[in-house]
Parts: structure tokens; C-alpha cells; sequence
């Protein structure tokens, strides 16, 4: 992002120099779907793409925030909150958050600009959200605790917007680190940052599907993970190992095959993302690729929720020369794959993988080559 632009839109805007500038980056999830809702363990990764505001405090408590994509401009009070519709509700949740949790706020006037695609699973919501909690942060003078703004962020996405997400994207988007993946145990909110591979590039694999009407099929597939975590005793799939699994399915009856192929998906996925860990560790790039070739075929077969979409597009980029492994990323039923890339190679890749998609799906293919970001942070002030 050109930051001497952003600051001279904001010039151009409200006839000021602003005196911060603060980004908040997207995320993609390397490895662990399905498995934050079981209590187990997630590996994203912050993009460099994100969120950025440029900002000036303003003497009283309004908040006017000029959204430079949307082409539109939106304000509210600080002290008389309430509900309504549209993008500025992301930052009238964290205000009340921080409101609530005791920060002082001060008002600020600001622009607002991103390069992370919307709707593409890539958590711009969550971005939009550690960006508005940076810059209060910074107007308000109170001390940047990534973690804390995280669950604070969320809880705004759950309580004032109403979205039921996981702790995942709002973690990732606050605490990572340049040149890493973020580690997070679901259960404890520990986190631990795992140095991805020297010489390789994360690109992600925009599908130009959508989700669709995906929320039955989520509940479904809670509810049939709970159930077998009932079945195995536990108070989550995280609480059962492999070795666990496949002695009881053995010697006991009485779990539905669909519901056991649910709990095979979390219990081998929770060891993936604990191996991958342990491989990034050891620069183990081989291994790591093997692991999202596993994670794939385990989402397509026991959890059942890729679509031909995504199915059509981990092929093609596991075909690639350079290419270590691939799966989908997300909810799944369409949006984007991950793949792990040889560095030197990732272009080339990038566009083979578009041209075979285009080819054998029809549709045309989104590719990002990316980069581990740092989390929310200060550029300016």
C-alpha cells in the first residue's frame, strides 16, 4: 500500500494531514478446517493484503470514517451506539467492545482502504475490525494487547454484527508475525508462531465460486461432530487420538457411518496441524505439502465439503512443477484453495494453475501470491 496516498486522500477529504496510519492484514488458514469448533488446533497465516486507515483525532466523541472502495461515507456518536445495516456496523461493534471492557475512546475522522477480496473466505471482516481497535488504540493512547483486541473483535462480530465465527481470523489477523504461521489451540487461545519453509511462497487459488446457502450444512455437520464425541465419551473430538479412534471403531457399535467419518476428519486434521507445526520447525517444506495433500483428500471424502470447484483446482495446482501440496481453505463449498510453492517458481505457477482451471472448470481463477505478514500494527505516528 502507497501510504503517501493514502494520506493525501485523507487530505483531500478533510482538508488535514492525518497524524496516524495503521493496517490490519487478511488471513489464510495453511492447515485445520472444521477443527476450531471441535476445540482443537488451526495454523493461518496473515496475508499481505489487508485494511489501512488513515486517521486524524477528532475533539469530540463522533467517528467519521470515508470508505475510499465503497465510495461512501459513514458516522456515529461513541456515546449513543445503536444498531443499523451496512460495513460501518464492524466498527461501531468494536467501539462498544472497547466501550464496555472500560478503553476511553476518543473520536477520529479517517479514510479507509483494502486489497483483501471480499468474500473470498479471506477474513476482510476481521481485518476491518483489528484496523477500527488500531486506530482507537492509537487516537485514544491505550496500550496495543494483539490477543485481547482479538477476543474483543470477535466478540463484536458475534454480539453487534451477528456472525457466530471462531476466534481464528480475528487471532490471526492481531498477532502474527512476519514470516510466520500462527499456532492456536482453540481450547486454551495459546498461540505459537511457526517460521514457514526458507525459499517458499503461499499462493492462494480464488475459485470464483461462492458459498452458498452453506449454513444447514454447517449446523449439520457440528451436530454430527458432537454426536460422536458423545459416542467416544469426551467433551470434544480434540480429546481423542488416532490410535483411540481406531481401536473403538473396532470394538463398538452404534456411531452412524457418516457421523464416523465426520470425527476421522477432525482427529486426523487435529494431528496434521500438530505435525505441521512441527515440520515448519524442522524446514520440512516435503512433508508440510504432504500434509495439505492429506488435509484435501480427508475434506473432500470424510467431511464432505468441497465442491468440484475447489476439487478441479487442488488437481490442477498439485500437477504443477514447484508445487509441494494444495488443499481448500475455508468453510469450503467453493471459495479458494491454499498451495505451498516452490519460491522461485511461484509466477510461472500462478499462471499454469489460472490457464489449467480456465481450461478444465471453465471459469476464470483469482491467483494470490503472498507473503506472511505481521498482524495490526502502527505505519504512521
Amino acid at each position: 500500500m502507497d501510504t503517501k496516498n493514502l494520506a493525501s486522500q485523507f487530505a483531500a477529504h478533510f482538508n488535514a494531514k492525518p497524524s496516524f496510519i495503521v493496517r490490519a492484514p487478511g488471513r489464510v488458514n495453511l492447515i485445520g478446517e472444521h477443527t476450531d469448533y471441535n476445540d482443537g488446533f488451526v495454523l493461518p497465516m496473515a496475508i499481505d493484503h489487508g485494511i489501512w486507515l488513515a486517521l486524524r483525532p477528532r475533539s469530540d466523541d463522533q467517528v467519521r470514517i470515508a470508505a475510499l472502495d465503497l465510495e461512501t461515507e459513514s458516522a456515529f456518536e461513541l456515546h449513543s451506539l445503536t444498531r443499523g445495516n451496512g460495513w460501518i456496523e464492524y466498527a461501531k461493534g468494536v467501539a462498544n467492545e472497547l466501550l464496555k471492557a472500560g478503553y476511553p475512546l476518543n473520536g477520529f475522522d479517517a479514510v479507509m482502504t483494502g486489497d483483501v477480496p471480499r468474500g473470498a473466505g479471506l477474513s476482510s471482516s476481521a481485518a476491518v475490525e483489528l484496523a477500527i481497535a488500531r486506530a482507537f488504540a492509537a487516537v485514544s493512547n491505550f496500550e496495543w494487547d494483539a490477543p485481547k483486541m482479538a477476543r474483543l473483535a470477535q466478540k463484536a462480530e458475534n454480539e453487534w454484527v451477528g456472525v457466530n465465527c471462531g476466534i481464528m481470523d480475528q487471532m490471526a489477523s492481531a498477532a502474527c508475525r512476519e514470516g510466520h504461521a500462527l499456532f492456536l489451540d482453540c481450547r486454551s487461545l495459546e498461540i505459537q508462531h511457526a517460521p514457514l519453509p526458507k525459499g517458499v511462497s503461499v499462493v492462494i487459488l480464488d475459485t470464483s465460486t461462492r458459498r452458498g446457502l452453506v449454513e444447514s450444512a454447517y449446523n449439520e455437520r457440528r451436530s454430527q461432530c458432537e454426536e460422536a464425541a458423545r459416542w467416544f465419551g469426551v467433551q470434544a473430538l480434540r480429546d481423542v487420538s488416532i490410535d483411540e479412534f481406531n481401536t473403538k471403531i473396532k470394538s463398538e457399535l452404534g456411531l452412524s457411518e457418516v457421523a464416523l467419518k465426520r470425527a476421522r476428519h477432525i482427529i486426523t486434521e487435529n494431528a496434521r496441524v500438530l505435525e505441521a507445526m512441527e515440520v515448519m520447525k524442522a524446514g520440512s517444506v516435503k512433508r508440510l505439502g504432504e500434509l495439505f495433500n492429506a488435509s484435501h483428500a480427508s475434506l473432500r471424502d470424510d467431511f464432505e465439503v468441497t465442491n468440484d470447484a475447489l476439487n478441479i483446482m487442488v488437481t490442477c495446482a498439485q500437477e504443477q512443477d514447484g508445487c509441494f501440496g494444495a488443499r481448500m481453505t475455508g468453510a469450503g463449498f467453493g471459495g479458494c484453495a491454499v498451495a505451498l510453492v516452490e519460491e522461485k517458481k511461484a509466477e510461472a505457477f500462478a499462471n499454469a494453475v489460472a490457464s489449467a482451471y480456465r481450461r478444465r472448470s471453465g471459469m476464470e481463477a483469482s491467483v494470490y501470491v503472498c507473503k506472511a505478514s505481521a498482524g495490526a500494527s502502527l505505519e504512521l505516528g
